[in-house]
């Protein structure tokens, strides 16, 4: 009880941060945009899709994906900055939790690419995506099981580093094979089945496979609960290795 309060009253707070600085709304959407309107509509013909609707409903997905990957991995950077500004330090004389100070930031993160997330998904809507809205929120949930993993490993990464010039080659290095091994421009049903085969053993991969399902309308799909279970998974694993990083290096 005591850390969900805890960590509710950090979440405000960071949330409140955001706001007064929109700039990262605009920000996080125009690269997305960017790829919705002058990239996707080749992918009909790429494909082999029979309208532009199916087309859009293979690739939202993807694109959703790939925003909360760079975007959840590229999060420490906030947590190096407030770690020089002595913000954490003066936190930690407070009776809030050390697990509720990440979980806090953490999920203020989850927010803000959900907050993309919808906004991308409506403007895909003109150009002919449909979805289900049950299937659409079963989508987000797995996005934001996705965006917490992400932001907890990519805390956990800075606490190590502890440098803004080592985080972002390390980030770098970690999220581009992970979003191309995640068939999230173009699905890996098109590639060989060496590289097929090793996007099997990338949990990420799974995860994109469960959108595209939901997207289109297979709820049913074997790949719904596996991403489900995958992502959640490994989820609990990342905040506990995270909140534990912090523990032992945050003093």
């Amino acid at each position: 009880m005591k850390l969900a309060r805890d960590t509710w009253l950090v979440f405000q707070r960071q949330v409140l941060l955001m706001v007064r600085t929109p700039i990262w709304l605009v920000v996080g959407v125009i690269q997305p945009l960017f790829y919705l309107l002058l990239f996707a509509p080749l992918l009909k013909q790429v494909l082999g899709a029979g309208s532009y609707q199916e087309a859009y409903r293979i690739y939202v997905p993807g694109l959703l994906a790939v925003l909360v990957i760079f975007g959840g991995l590229f999060t420490g950077f906030s947590l190096l900055g407030e770690l020089r500004a002595g913000i954490i330090e003066r936190s930690r004389v407070t009776p809030v939790s050390r697990l509720a100070l990440l979980l806090g930031r953490a999920l203020r993160e989850v927010l803000a690419l959900m907050v993309q997330a919808v906004i991308i998904t409506l403007l895909a809507l003109p150009f002919g995506l449909t979805v289900a809205p049950l299937d659409l929120l079963l989508a987000y949930l797995l996005m934001a099981l996705l965006a917490l993993m992400t932001s907890a490993i990519s805390y956990g990464i800075a606490l190590l580093v502890r440098s803004d010039a080592a985080l972002a080659p390390v980030v770098n290095t970690v999220a581009q094979p992970i979003a191309l091994l995640s068939g999230v421009l173009l699905p890996l049903a098109l590639a060989p089945q060496w590289l097929r085969s090793i996007a099997e053993w990338n949990p990420f991969y799974w995860a994109v496979e469960g959108m595209r399902a939901l997207f289109a309308g297979q709820v049913g799909d074997s790949s719904v609960w596996q991403s489900l279970l995958i992502v959640s998974v490994l989820t609990v694993v990342a905040v506990w290795w995270s909140a534990r990083l912090f523990a032992e290096r945050v003093r």
